[in-house]
């Protein structure tokens, strides 16, 4: 039985609510181990003392009220977290409620939700709040009913013994008044009663009814309306603007500039969009209005014939590429992507000038989003109150908040009335902050027994968090982005001379985190040459990756289920089969695709997923996780792609940048094993295998290497 060691007395924070309210601090450095090296917004520094950030209340009426410190974008975090909470409580799960945390990073620190980290930074310190309020509650009824604590027992909310049974309610207030035990023991994996069970989402029924708020559904009394005109040539500004036109539109009620464009403000969102189609805008274009793909294009493949900063470096690759005997080069190359949510971005905002500002947003970054805000109204982040609501999907993209620093802006500019911002989806397709573009150059080689020797990747590609600058800070130094190179620097293959190194090469459009960040592409990369290298040696694919892996055994465990699950080498007629492997989000994934081949056109027949995220807290969660993480990888790699001409994004809405449709979804097999290892992520996992189990099975298929995604560029869709 594992002991908390997270907690003390000064953890723990009291207010005067009836009942008993706990919460609890877990350290800074223990978020920091569990997620990726990415961006901490409004984080704040010198601080001494632990911060208390997470609380449960139990009312005397017997409800449990849990605080959700991180964002809901569909992947389980309310329910998921709750039920760590739950289960060493013991409640009545029927009688959970959960509602989002105000944002205040002095309480909760960094409020973000990226890098499928939720329930790696949480499962001990949930688990230790519901530990000890159950504990204390035990407590107090042991003194209430005078017998040792001993003689009792926790049961679905209420607690048992020789007296009787009492509701956690009832005992909640002097619960309350009892000194906070520390070093309360967990239960034993073997106690579990909802983790590791399939519970319904907490979240469901409200959504089904409506009765869930995502950001689109803010309504603050006196709301008004806005879009914004921006600049279709990315780093492009305002030359001049008549607004005419726009005024005498029904229902327009204001014209401002602000400073990415012009937004009209109207009674709806309708109104507005009209009042901005009659905008007469004159833009400075900038230096990007000559951009296209392909120049893009040419700009990587000449950085990826310069030095570039090492990533990753075993043996002397250089060394053996010029002593093999067998030598095999390629070139692999993707697209931008967009993020393409359901719910287009949205920000509702109200400016009390030098005194509050209020936001009701759905955001990854609610830390973030108050601080834009604190920003571009100077008012003090304390007098900015954020409003956390559902998301209708993120992938990264609520993880910006230019969204949110343009509605306040337009809020500035009518104090005191409230104003919702819509992107429409063409906005939200053309002034995105992409998935990176990516090129590498391989080299690699194998040895006289057919095993490989050597790999040898360079990159070009630009910064993740920045694709607009040169001096954009990720990387630099003798250090390269970490983000751009995960999954080529970190795959664990043992091969004994390998050399993996970036070039930046930012070519003015906007990027960001786009869901499984780095490991999107250089999955894609790294797996497909793998494939290369084992052809080159007269190598089966699965048992080249056994023996590769062999001191790798989560990532060899989950190929072998895969395999299995997946009958390898044994396809039905008309039928091929491509594997790929990741281990990222601190988790191990393996998958196997089944495709056919019909008048050269590829179909997806049939996806097998293997994972091994440690414990499984719901497994219906998981296999939700990892089969929308397919359909996701599969729209990428199968017709994904953001182009560039004279600067602009060319691709407009769902017509022309295509996701999966229903007759095109596989059949999707999930094996989700559970494990004793620490807690892994999950939200983020399949999409980057998707892609080059496809594409190896289509070599399987064809003897054709697909290095290029989409697969449109190949016409093979």
């Amino acid at each position: 039985m594992s002991t908390a060691t997270l907690l003390s007395r000064r953890s723990f924070l009291r207010t005067g609510a009836a009942g008993l309210v706990l919460s609890v601090t877990w350290p800074e450095g223990l978020i920091r181990a569990a997620q990726p090296a990415r961006p901490q917004y409004g984080r704040g520094g010198g601080e001494s003392e632990p911060r208390p950030n997470a609380y449960l209340h139990i009312a005397p009426d017997d409800s449990i009220t849990f605080e959700i410190v991180k964002g809901e974008m569909g992947q389980g975090t309310v329910t998921s977290l709750s039920m760590l909470l739950a289960e060493e409580l013991d409640c009545d799960w029927q009688k959970i409620r959960t509602q989002f945390a105000p944002v205040d990073p002095s309480l909760y620190g960094n409020q973000g939700v990226y890098g499928s980290s939720s329930i790696r930074s949480t499962w001990t310190p949930l688990r230790t709040v519901g530990a000890t309020a159950r504990a204390m509650l035990l407590e107090a009824a042991a003194r209430k009913w005078a017998v040792d604590k001993s003689q009792l027992r926790t049961e679905n909310g209420s607690i048992v013994g020789p007296p009787g049974k009492i509701s956690y309610g009832s005992v909640a207030e002097a619960a309350a008044a009892l000194p906070i035990p520390s070093g309360v023991p967990l239960k034993n994996p073997q106690q579990f009663m909802l983790i590791g069970k399939p519970v319904k989402r907490l979240d469901t029924h409200d959504k089904i009814c409506g009765r869930a708020q995502f950001g689109i559904d803010a309504r603050p009394d006196g709301l008004v309306y806005a879009v914004v005109a921006r600049c279709p040539v990315f780093g492009g500004k305002v030359a001049s603007f008549d607004a005419t036109k726009t005024k005498a539109v029904p229902g327009v009620k204001n014209v401002v500039q602000i400073s990415t464009g012009v937004a009209v403000i109207a009674d709806n969102t309708w109104n507005a969009i009209q009042g901005r189609k009659a905008l007469e805008i004159k833009w400075d274009e900038g230096p990007n209005a000559a951009q296209t793909s392909a120049k893009i294009s040419q700009l990587f493949a000449e950085r990826a014939q310069q030095p570039g900063l090492v990533g990753k470096s075993n043996g002397n690759a250089q060394q053996e590429l010029s002593a093999t005997s067998k030598k095999i080069e390629a070139v692999y190359e993707v697209p931008y992507l967009a993020h393409s949510t359901m719910e287009p971005l949205n920000c509702t905002a109200v400016v009390h000038p030098n005194v509050s500002c209020e936001i009701w947003a759905s955001t990854q970054m609610q830390t973030g989003s108050r601080a834009i805000a604190a920003q571009t109204t100077g008012l003090p982040p304390e007098k900015v109150q954020v409003n956390t609501m559902y998301m209708g999907g993120g992938f990264g993209r609520r993880g910006g908040v230019d969204y949110v620093r343009e509605t306040v802006e337009i809020a500035q500019a009518v104090p005191g009335t409230p104003v919702k911002l819509t992107w429409t989806r063409e906005d939200d397709m053309q002034h995105d902050t992409y998935r990176p573009a990516a090129y590498v150059k391989f080299s690699g080689g194998v040895g006289a027994d057919g095993w490989p020797t050597v790999f040898v990747a360079n990159m070009a590609c630009p910064s993740f968090g920045n694709g607009t600058a040169e001096d954009s800070g990720f990387g630099g130094g003798d250090h390269p982005d970490g983000v751009a190179v995960e999954g080529l620097s970190t795959f664990e293959y043992d091969i004994p001379n390998v050399l993996v190194d970036w070039r930046r090469a930012n070519a003015g459009i906007p990027t960001s985190y786009w869901r499984s960040v780095g490991y999107s592409q250089n999955t894609f990369f790294c797996e497909c040459f793998v494939d290369e290298l084992a052809a080159a040696g007269g190598k089966d694919p699965v048992e080249l990756r056994r023996r590769l892996l062999a001191n790798s055994p989560r990532l060899l465990a989950v190929l072998n289920e895969a395999a299995a699950k997946a009958n390898w080498g044994k396809a039905p007629a008309g039928r091929f089969q491509g594997v790929a492997v990741c281990n990222h989000i601190g988790s191990y994934f393996a998958a196997v695709a089944e495709i056919s081949m019909e008048k050269g056109k590829v179909r997806v027949e049939r996806v097998v997923c293997a994972s091994d995220s440690g414990p499984i807290v719901n497994p219906s969660i998981v296999r939700q996780q990892l089969e929308s993480g397919v359909v996701y990888g599969l729209s990428a790699t199968l017709t994904g792609a953001i182009t560039i001409d004279r600067g602009r994004v060319v691709q407009n809405n769902f017509n022309d940048y295509q996701v999966l449709r229903i007759n095109d979804m596989p059949e999707i097999e999930i094996v989700a094993v559970a494990t004793d290892n620490q807690p892994g992520g999950i939200g983020e996992a399949s999409v980057p295998l998707v892609a080059p189990a496809v594409c190896n099975a289509i070599f399987a298929a064809t003897g054709k290497r697909v290095r290029r995604l989409p697969l449109t560029l190949e016409g093979l869709v």
